[in-house]
């Protein structure tokens, strides 16, 4: 979260759009009590295969999501090449540090390491979402039909900025 710089951290063993939105859910889950007056997520992301504004399973979890949480969903995509401008982006320097040299031989060992870097002067909330998560779920242009009409995509930008509302908004 950029304005107070609390980090959450969440790992499994793949990582898919269905892996994404439940890592959101989950911390959104987590988040909400703190936050009772937000009515928007802004989400900066860097357009990788998961989450790319056009991806199909991507985008029709996050308008699931959009419903189940009541918020509206704004996507920013930094442009290719330029994810070094993403704040987040830093703070897996700081995780590489503190894991440095120790042998990743496991997902426990991840989350220990994990666990006991700082973020901002603070330690990170580490959790680990289990679960299978197949690759390659697609939908069709026809499947996707209902859902991308529920996409405001900008006119200028549209790869790089969708809003997400959530149902009766």
């Amino acid at each position: 979260m950029v304005a107070t710089g609390a980090l959450t951290l969440i790992f499994g063993l793949q990582e898919t759009s269905d892996f994404w939105v439940d890592g959101l859910k989950l911390w959104w889950g987590m988040a909400k009590d703190q936050f009772p007056s937000i009515r928007r997520l802004v989400i900066y992301l860097d357009n990788g295969p998961h989450n790319s504004g056009a991806r199909t399973q991507f985008l029709r979890r996050l308008v699931e999501f959009a419903d189940w949480s009541g918020l509206e969903i704004r996507l920013v995509y930094y442009p290719p090449y330029h994810s070094k401008y993403n704040p987040i982006e830093r703070c897996w320097s700081s995780l590489e540090q503190k894991w440095g040299g120790a042998l990743l031989t496991g997902l426990k060992v991840i989350l220990q390491e994990a666990r006991r870097m700082t973020w901002k002067g603070r330690h990170p909330t580490v959790k680990r979402l289990g679960g299978a998560y197949p690759d390659g779920i697609r939908l069709t242009k026809k499947e996707m039909k209902p859902y991308e009409a529920r996409l405001q995509r900008s006119a200028t930008l549209r790869k790089y900025d969708i809003t997400i509302k959530p149902s009766g908004r």
